[in-house]
């Protein structure tokens, strides 16, 4: 059984490993990623997508790879990009997952997301906007998914701000493969906006790069890390090249002021 202790786990071992399939949006969608995970009965998506349209396209998607259902989404995070598309899923059958704190921290960031893109970049009108949407089950630091294969997937509430106010990580141990959200983006550019605290957005470089650390810990160097954007990688390349590219942004954000 995987465990999160003391920053440890151990890896147990499966004959039939599963399947990963991923759905990337398009740039309306911001490029986002939906990572599925088919242990060979049923499905577990990882992030909504921001409307849901894209989060439609994302289950017809899955539907042309296997006819498995989607039993379960878990949100990585409190970003629209992460939760707006959770009715197509809740319609699929889907039971929604996320961290009380990410549960606790959806609604103010969808005011103020919807703020920006119904008055300031005009993409929606006030009722055309996604609704706010709820979980079916919420968790404190540690969820364990129990598969129909006799899996189990971890999750694990980080408790650290970095792009947003807090983190959920998820490990598949099948596959000895996390899902991080939007913590790493693995050579593409990284959305640099950070958490949004009493209506406005504080982005602290420290912060992500000290959770992108605590994980690095978490988990061993060959471990397989899937981001909210970009490739997948090994964690050993993905999670240093990371902290390097918010180290550079730091640098060429202070030359310019």
């Amino acid at each position: 059984m995987l465990l999160f202790v003391s920053n440890s786990y151990s890896k147990p071992f499966f004959d039939n490993k599963g399947e990963i399939y991923v759905f990337e949006s398009d740039g309306n969608g911001f490029n986002t990623k939906t990572i599925f995970y088919d242990d060979g009965k049923e499905i577990i998506a990882f992030d909504a997508q921001f409307t849901e349209t894209a989060a439609q396209q994302a289950v017809d998607f899955l539907k042309t790879k296997t006819n498995h259902p989607i039993k379960w989404l878990v949100i990585t995070h409190p970003n629209p990009d992460k939760f707006n598309g959770i009715p197509v899923f809740k319609k699929e059958g889907a039971k929604v997952i996320m961290s009380k704190l990410t549960a606790q921290n959806l609604k103010a960031v969808h005011v103020y997301k919807k703020y920006y893109f119904v008055h300031i970049a005009k993409m929606f009108t006030e009722g055309t906007y996604p609704n706010l949407p709820s979980a079916d089950i919420t968790f404190d630091s540690i969820y364990k998914i129990n598969l129909t294969n006799g899996e189990i997937i971890a999750l694990k509430e980080l408790h650290m701000s970095g792009v947003s106010l807090n983190q959920t990580i998820a490990y598949m141990p099948a596959l000895n493969s996390i899902v991080v959200g939007d913590l790493v983006h693995y050579n593409v550019h990284a959305w640099l906006e950070g958490p949004i605290v009493k209506g406005k957005p504080e982005y602290n470089s420290n912060n992500w790069i000290k959770i992108l650390n605590e994980i690095k810990n978490i988990f061993d160097s060959n471990t397989t890390v899937y981001g909210g954007r970009g490739e997948a990688g090994t964690l050993s390349i993905v999670i240093p090249q990371q902290i390097e590219y918010l180290k550079k942004a730091d640098e060429i954000v202070k030359a310019y002021i």
